[in-house]
């Protein structure tokens, strides 16, 4: 079959016969971005709330050691994952590993490793702006009542620092479908390798490159909106009434206020 002469023609030509490449690209796309955004979730979550852990003068001197050795080394880890390109990362690990370590990294276990400590690096700092935009009052409180860090941190802190910063997890799977694109450096066969290959075939850039924009778009689009359906969920309902066991301590329907024309 020849290639059409017009734009929409060669569109639906591509389509038709790489369409399948490119379903598959994408399918590739999303889930590097959905298993890279939740470990580096994770990760983040656990270098915010050791970098947030209070050093006090009473503690321990072995403690302190550990805590300012620890807050250091993820100091480290964040500014350098942050101050340096996806792609950069991606060769010096993928390849550096190999002369370096002889370590021969599976094609597939790098690029989940590689969006994962990105994602991770960002998320660090997002979870420990989330915590510390929590009240001092509610740390006050918890311990007031006995509880340790780790309590007060598991369940008064976190629920309240994770609907904060619920946004930026959603940014950041955003933007990790469109970064993935970085992967093709090292072999992984996403969405953006895969178009290069069907433009390379008939040199049709302009078409193959619209089609994988397109596939991009509805992609972050798709989840933008999911995310924000989320979000309101997290938000709860728009009005409420307190529930209270105590009938002397209801917040609402008891309460009468004085007519216009005069105090009932």
């Amino acid at each position: 079959m020849s290639l059409p002469q017009d734009f929409f023609g060669r569109i639906i030509f591509i389509i038709q016969n790489y369409g399948e490449s490119l379903l598959k690209g994408a399918g590739t796309t999303l889930l590097i971005a959905l298993v890279g955004t939740i470990i580096g979730c994770l990760i983040g979550f656990v270098v915010g709330i050791i970098q947030t852990i209070p050093v006090r003068k009473k503690d321990n001197l072995a403690k302190r050691i550990i805590l300012k050795v620890l807050k250091l080394i993820m100091n480290i880890y964040v500014e350098v994952f942050r101050g340096t390109p996806m792609m950069v990362q991606a060769m010096f690990i993928y390849y550096g590993s190999a002369v370096l370590f002889e370590i021969n990294m599976d094609m597939w276990f790098a690029a989940y490793f590689i969006v994962s400590i990105n994602t991770g690096a960002y998320m660090a700092e997002t979870v420990r702006g989330g915590i510390l935009s929590v009240s001092d009052g509610q740390t006050e409180g918890a311990k007031a009542i006995g509880m340790n860090h780790f309590q007060t941190m598991l369940y008064v802190i976190l629920p309240q620092a994770i609907r904060n910063i619920m946004p930026q997890i959603g940014n950041n799977l955003i933007i990790n479908i469109k970064d993935t694109c970085v992967l093709s450096v090292i072999g992984t066969v996403e969405l953006f390798f895969a178009t290069k290959s069907v433009a390379g075939t008939y040199y049709t850039f302009f078409e193959a490159y619209t089609i994988t924009m397109v596939m991009y778009l509805c992609m972050t689009v798709f989840f933008s909106k999911l995310l924000r359906v989320f979000e309101s969920k997290l938000n709860g309902p728009e009005d409420y009434s307190l529930a209270t066991t105590d009938t002397l301590a209801y917040t609402s329907g008891l309460l009468k206020y004085p007519s216009k024309k005069g105090v009932d």
